[in-house]
């Protein structure tokens, strides 16, 4: 296997030619697979965006445009009706058709499907000619455009020939569609060696203007941050992403290279299982702690989030205390405040619990997705030993972590995870993170198992509430509630860090998607 893809590389190589733009970036983590339903995780998200598209897409300002789809229409409160560009080719010279947007649909809503949360609102797609299709909403759902950006159209002939009709949950069964991909994006897939790097070259067949100068880009997995640096220090790569902190200053005083900074909409927080009647991962034997709000609020209390927003992020962060930072809908400053640390209260709540003297958990954590993410959990075991409680820290690659601590195991007691809100709105993570699971298709992402049926309640209720102060109070319903019952840890808003060559062009959405088809090499 590993012959075969060194042939094609070399292969691929021989037939650039000589004028050809390259482009080499560097992330310290790859991505789970080719099948763009197996996670909803932003670096996966934007790479195979690449090679599939939705009917709508956005823009650099993170407007929705059109895309597969040229217009739309309300006929009604539920129904929409979606016109869909002619003359689109598959990948692989077969016609995109309408009957692919229907197939697409049963698919993403499947039950091995991690992201049927993100079209919970849709109740069918029909057909209505090649290129027409009508979706019905459950309800009227003033983010239909928003969530339609995270399905992207799959080919039904493709899928059907490459037992690839449903999403294979990654480690638990296989099809063609978690080691290949064929779109009708910009990007077309050459190579792909998991954990090591992926290789694209341009889709000369792809419907839209090109505004980059790629004839290929090569995505490789470097997971040691003083080698990632160096790689780029080298001129081995063009761009990394993400960017150690310690490193931006011998970074950005190389003529040769620049930083790109910006605020990121992504929330990092801490969840906490409180779904088992026992742990999985702790000393406590027979029940479950984090089932008492005292222990969930002793937790909250013993973390000093400006301390580690000072001194692990080194000022690369602003501490929140909502589950959708600054930049999303349904934001309110009012609610983001977050508690002062207190470890004598904390101290005093597990006592009150029935732990004077603490107890043992581990917190699950990656190492190679987020900004100091292992960094920020020793620090946050560091804090709670203060209280009493020890933490085993376990990091490992993302790759390994999303595949225990997300959707269907759900292995995990104490975590921590990022989000940013596909639909750029409070709905999503609520939807997504919050949400009872199974409640109306949501909950997908609610690794920890909370539960409040009036949580639910205003999650369902803003789904279709079209007045705007309406909805805010149901956002904010939902988040106080939440908030009350200590459901969450949010911690911080994490600034986005790329560094490049100076003679790339890149554009840095406030998402921190990586969009090739804005990249142009001078």
């Amino acid at each position: 296997m590993r012959s075969r893809f060194l042939m094609a590389v070399m292969a691929a190589a021989v037939s650039l030619p000589a004028s050809a733009a390259e482009f080499k970036w560097a992330n310290n983590g790859d991505v789970r697979a080719m099948d763009p339903y197996t996670l909803n995780e932003t670096v996966q998200n934007s790479l195979l965006a690449n090679i599939y598209e939705g009917l709508v897409r956005r823009n650099k300002q993170l407007q929705i445009e059109p895309a597969l789809a040229t217009n739309w229409e309300k006929l009604s409160n539920t129904v929409w009706r979606f016109h869909l560009r002619p003359g689109v080719k598959w990948q692989d010279g077969t016609p995109f058709t309408a009957s692919d947007v229907v197939f697409t649909f049963k698919r993403i809503e499947s039950k091995s499907s991690q992201l049927a949360d993100t079209v919970a609102s849709v109740k069918e797609i029909r057909k209505v000619d090649d290129l027409t299709v009508d979706v019905e909403t459950k309800g009227p759902d003033p983010l239909l455009l928003s969530e339609l950006v995270s399905m992207v159209v799959m080919s039904e002939a493709w899928c059907n020939a490459n037992n690839s009709q449903e999403p294979a949950i990654v480690g638990t069964n296989e099809n063609a569609a978690l080691r290949t991909a064929m779109g009708t994006g910009p990007f077309r897939l050459v190579s792909r060696e998991a954990d090591r790097r992926t290789i694209m070259e341009k889709n000369p067949t792809w419907w839209d203007k090109a505004e980059h100068n790629l004839d290929r880009f090569e995505f490789d997995v470097i997971a040691s941050d003083p080698t990632r640096v160096a790689a780029l220090l080298s001129g081995e790569v063009d761009m990394i992403y993400s960017v150690p902190i310690q490193d931006m200053q011998r970074i950005a005083a190389d003529p040769k290279l620049k930083l790109i900074q910006g605020p990121e909409l992504r929330t990092i927080y801490l969840g906490m299982d409180q779904s088992r009647d026992e742990l999985l991962k702790s000393s406590v034997k027979g029940k479950n702690p984090l089932k008492d709000k005292r222990v969930r609020e002793a937790f909250t209390l013993a973390i000093d989030e400006d301390l580690i927003t000072k001194v692990v992020m080194r000022g690369q962060a602003r501490p929140t205390y909502e589950l959708f930072g600054e930049g999303n809908g349904g934001f309110n400053a009012a609610l983001n405040k977050r508690p002062k640390a207190d470890p004598a209260k904390a101290k005093a709540l597990l006592a009150e619990a029935g732990y004077p003297n603490g107890f043992s958990i581990t917190l699950d954590c990656p190492n190679d997705r987020y900004v100091n993410d292992e960094a920020i959990c020793t620090a946050i075991a560091s804090m709670m030993a203060k209280v009493g409680v020890k933490v085993e820290v376990y990091a490992r690659t993302k790759t390994k972590f999303f595949a225990e601590v997300g959707y269907p195991r759900y292995e995990t007691s104490f975590y921590l995870l990022g989000w940013t809100p596909d639909t750029y709105d409070a709905h999503n993570a609520l939807k997504q993170l919050i949400e009872t699971r199974g409640v109306n298709g949501g909950g997908l992402g609610n690794d920890g198992g909370y539960s409040n049926k009036d949580v639910d309640a205003d999650i369902e209720a803003m789904a279709t509430e079209l007045d705007p102060v309406k909805r805010q109070a149901e956002v904010d319903d939902a988040m106080r509630r939440v908030q009350e019952d200590y459901g969450s840890i949010p911690l911080h808003q994490q600034t986005i860090v790329w560094a490049a060559k100076k003679n790339v062009d890149i554009v840095q959405p406030a998402d921190n998607r990586i969009f090739m088809r804005w990249v142009n090499v001078h």
